[in-house]
């Protein structure tokens, strides 16, 4: 994911991801994957209530909810990264997340206090007034020195390079996180920043609350009535503004959370290996989807529903012909993390509307 990704394979950067590369096409599947990687771009709030414990209202949805109390870190403690490095962190007095779901994981474990600068694309409300350290989707060292960290969590999509390793030869503590591309990948994803800022424990309880609420949300996914099949839903990319419509396939990232709503990634079963491709009228009609995913941003960038059902193929489809649409807040539906639970919750209060509360 963050685009096709960006129409390179997951875990590059954007930035890295366009370069020898030729034309239109792959520059805009490059930029999807790493919007999507990264969550790009949203702030608006999810409408449904999540299952479980500790269940957040639409009118909070973008917070996120700490663990009750601050922990204190226990450091220093050496950490190996997704890069190979080995890294020593002595001090997690002021962090800087580069990606807005390492940025949610922090605050969550009750660190927020403590981080001092963020990605663009952390964009929930506690981390709204930090000062952004990139430049697009491009880390900018120079703005992250200047704050003076002690350490800084990246992932493997982090780029440019050159920044990282600036960043690096200024003496920083740096880790790199493996990105998350399923809901197997939330546990280790808390596990890792947890232990690498010296707070395994409160790492520990994030991760079951997480797990807890996922599962929860889980029950409640309605089965398939006698002899219905699943929903099959294609998950499409869009930005209108930029002219890109990408349907996801195997590795958008969108298949994990749609089958744990009880659905069938379209795009998926359609035999589409790679992670996103230009949306045809041909592609369209393989995947045969019931219902459509699309990030809210990229919904209103076409023009709302009337603009995505003008986009060559949609209209000819089951969810084009029923206007099925389930649509999920940019920020945070690809992010799999503290609020993986709510994006689910999402997904499953928009495909079985007739099994909602009272129905």
């Amino acid at each position: 994911m963050r685009f096709s990704q960006d129409f390179a394979p997951p875990g590059r950067s954007a930035r890295r991801a366009g370069r020898g590369r030729t034309g239109v096409l792959a520059t805009a599947l490059s930029l999807a994957s790493a919007l999507l990687l990264s969550g790009c771009g949203g702030t608006g709030a999810p409408s449904a209530k999540s299952a479980g414990a500790g269940a957040s209202s639409a009118a909070d949805a973008d917070r996120i909810e700490p663990l009750t109390g601050a922990p204190a870190p226990k450091l220093p403690v050496t950490v190996e990264s997704a890069d190979g490095k080995r890294t020593t962190i002595t001090s997690a007095d002021r962090i800087v997340p580069l990606t807005g779901s390492l940025s949610e994981i922090v605050f969550t474990l009750g660190l927020g206090k403590q981080v001092v600068a963020r990605d663009i694309t952390a964009t929930f409300e506690q981390a709204e007034k930090l000062p952004v350290v990139t430049r697009a989707h491009d880390v900018s060292a120079e703005s992250v020195l200047s704050l003076k960290p002690t350490v800084v969590l990246a992932d493997t999509t982090t780029g440019p390079a050159e920044a990282i390793g600036q960043i690096r030869d200024a003496g920083i503590p740096l880790v790199v996180v493996e990105p998350a591309k399923e809901l197997a990948d939330v546990g280790r994803r808390i596990d890792t920043v947890a232990a690498a800022l010296g707070v395994p424990r409160s790492g520990q309880t994030l991760k079951k609350r997480t797990q807890d609420r996922i599962d929860a949300v889980r029950k409640t996914v309605p089965a398939p009535a006698a002899g219905a099949d699943k929903p099959r839903v294609a998950f499409l990319y869009l930005r209108g503004s930029a002219s890109v419509y990408l349907l996801g396939g195997r590795d958008s990232g969108a298949s994990s959370l749609l089958e744990a709503a009880g659905a069938v990634d379209a795009g998926k079963a359609s035999g589409l290996k790679k992670d996103f491709t230009a949306i045809t009228s041909e592609a369209l009609a393989k995947a045969a989807p019931d219902a459509i995913l699309v990030m809210t941003k990229g919904l209103d960038s076409v023009g709302g529903i009337d603009g995505l059902v003008k986009i060559p193929g949609v209209a000819e489809t089951p969810a084009g012909m029923d206007r099925r649409i389930v649509s999920v807040d940019d920020g945070v539906l690809l992010n799999y993390g503290p609020r993986t639970d709510r994006v689910l919750s999402e997904l499953v209060a928009q495909l079985y509307p007739e099994s909602g509360p009272g129905k």
